[in-house]
């Protein structure tokens, strides 16, 4: 079977010439529907090229992309530990708006840019696009580490947010578009271990230095370290095929494939660059003419904007059950109901957040990602709740910068935390892990802008908590607070019960042909049932001896 390269021409009537596949030629219209169905054929013929294990170079990128999951965790956690000792160097006390303003000053500036770079990532490529990142990620912190006053923090944390934003949109981006279907997700939650150890390290490093005068400016300082690595690292290392492609650059991302695919076939790898050249092929034109049709396509298509309401409503979901308000200001919390070493507490809290990610790293592309959310969320609201009644009983009366503790913090401060240490858990496990298999729901011409829209969700959902989340605890109370949360993740589950399909296991061009018609939630799950129990039979055959064939 010859499978020869693609002849694409991008004029006025939009007409693909392909070469011969399986031993027939063909030449179609680029009208949408034609070419989908072409590309899931073609992928459908290369399902051994998706189920290969992951090859020693994508595990070394894996683990290197993640480098901006770490910044992003190593930001969340040393805000919080130097939100509890700023003050004493800047020869202040801080307010609670000073530091809600410090500390939301990352989320705006994650904001901007996590919407803005999904423009820029289709153009200029993922791989320049994510050493920008590095770039912003150390020179916010030099300006934190100069900071003498509140504003000049604020700067530098917000400089720092632009680093935030990008890596946040970029690393699972350029995971996805590199790993094989199978292990999917499982390799983006290699990222999302990247954050919650990011988290953990520098949770401890506070607490280690919580007694050294200015110790936080070295924390701060030691965030410079990783991102230089990646910097430096990237310019060895490629871009994604995926992006080769939509640049008409088909020789280079066969050599991309072979490097990242050694144990893969010639005519495997050339049946993938047929499918992606047939999807990339629907839209012509310059970069800015396409990211409006892919704009226009996001809210038009039926497809695409199921995608895009899933994939914001995750991650408007992650932000609104508190977990980062949690993150940001657990010292803050702690040190309200009474422990002395309130960072030190903290690190339990990260601790839990890094175990169970691993958790969901085994099981992620097993138990699926539907199942994940639906076993996991009800936990989360339950020990919501449990916050909610046991903050009732600690009484806890916040007078101007001073939080004052009027009930039994012995029995009713260790409830909270054990609370949230479960909560943190259950969080963990599904919601904190599956938003960001994301770039699986967008085709590959709309996926740069869909998932810029996406993560300013989360990043809007973050700068919202962020900025409120102390005014909250003043104004209605911890329990209404808590309360407030619980009946969002209420309305969650809802919500994901209806409309977010099973999508484990199927390649991402695979994935619109589900959304196509409606959410197809019970079609998605027969779809994925029957391809593990195909896999199952298959490996069965193997054992005794027969050829594993394709499933």
């Amino acid at each position: 079977m010859s499978v020869n390269m693609l002849s694409i021409k991008n004029d006025e009537k939009h007409v693909v010439s392909i070469g011969s596949v399986a031993g027939s030629d063909v030449s179609i219209s680029t009208n949408g529907s034609a070419t989908s169905d072409i590309a899931l054929k073609a992928l459908d013929s290369n399902n051994s090229f998706s189920k290969e294990k992951p090859s020693l170079l994508i595990i070394f990128l894996t683990v290197l992309t993640s480098i901006s999951g770490f910044m992003f965790g190593y930001d969340t956690g040393y805000i919080s530990s130097a939100l509890v000792s700023i003050g004493d160097s800047f020869g202040e006390k801080l307010s609670y708006g000073d530091e809600q303003l410090i500390t939301a000053a990352t989320s705006l500036g994650a904001l901007i840019f996590a919407f803005s770079s999904g423009v820029v990532v289709d153009i200029v490529g993922r791989k320049p696009v994510l050493m920008f990142s590095n770039i912003m990620f150390i020179v916010g912190a030099i300006v934190q580490c100069a900071a003498h006053g509140v504003w000049t923090m604020i700067v530098g944390r917000f400089i720092m947010g632009f680093g935030v934003g990008i890596g946040s949109l970029i690393a699972p981006l350029y995971i996805s578009e590199l790993a094989p279907s199978r292990f999917r997700g499982r390799l983006v939650v290699l990222n999302c271990l990247g954050i919650t150890g990011g988290q953990l390290i520098a949770y401890a490093i506070g607490a280690g230095l919580n007694s050294v005068h200015n110790g936080w400016r070295i924390v701060v300082g030691l965030s410079m370290i990783p991102p230089a690595i990646q910097f430096v690292s990237f310019f060895f290392l490629p871009e994604t095929p995926r992006f080769m492609i939509m640049k008409n650059k088909v020789d280079e991302a066969v050599k991309i494939f072979k490097r990242t695919h050694p144990n893969a076939s010639e005519e495997s790898i050339m049946r993938k660059v047929f499918a992606l050249q047939v999807d990339e092929a629907d839209i012509p034109g310059n970069p800015l003419k396409k990211w409006w049709q892919a704009v226009v396509e996001l809210h038009t298509v039926p497809s695409n904007f199921r995608a895009l309401f899933i994939s914001c409503a995750l991650q408007a979901i992650q932000q609104f059950t508190g977990f980062n308000s949690l993150m940001y200001f657990s010292a803050t919390i702690f040190k309200a109901i009474g422990f002395n070493n309130s960072t030190a507490v903290s690190i339990v809290v990260a601790g839990t957040n890094f175990v169970f990610t691993t958790i969901a790293f085994f099981l992620i592309d097993k138990l699926g990602r539907r199942k994940m959310l639906l076993l996991s969320l009800p936990c989360v609201i339950a020990f919501l709740v449990l916050n909610a009644i046991a903050f009732h009983f600690v009484d806890i009366e916040f007078v101007g910068n001073d939080a004052i503790v009027h009930g039994d913090t012995n029995t009713w401060g260790v409830v909270i935390i054990v609370a949230m240490i479960c909560f943190v858990a259950c969080y963990a496990v599904g919601i904190g892990n599956v938003p960001w298999q994301q770039s699986e729901m967008f085709q590959q011409r709309v996926r740069g802008v869909g998932l810029s829209f996406a993560c300013a969700s989360n990043w809007a959902g973050s700068l919202v908590i962020s900025s409120t989340f102390l005014t909250m605890l003043k104004n209605i109370t911890p329990t209404g607070t808590f309360s407030l949360f619980a009946g969002f993740g209420l309305l969650s589950v809802i919500l994901i019960f209806f409309t977010y399909p099973e999508l484990s296991n199927l390649e991402l061009e695979e994935v619109q042909d589900i959304l196509t018609g409606g959410f197809q939630v019970k079609k998605s799950i027969q779809i994925v049932n029957a391809r593990k129990l195909g896999s199952r039979i298959n490996m069965e055959k193997s054992d005794d001896g027969q050829s594993l064939s394709s499933v």
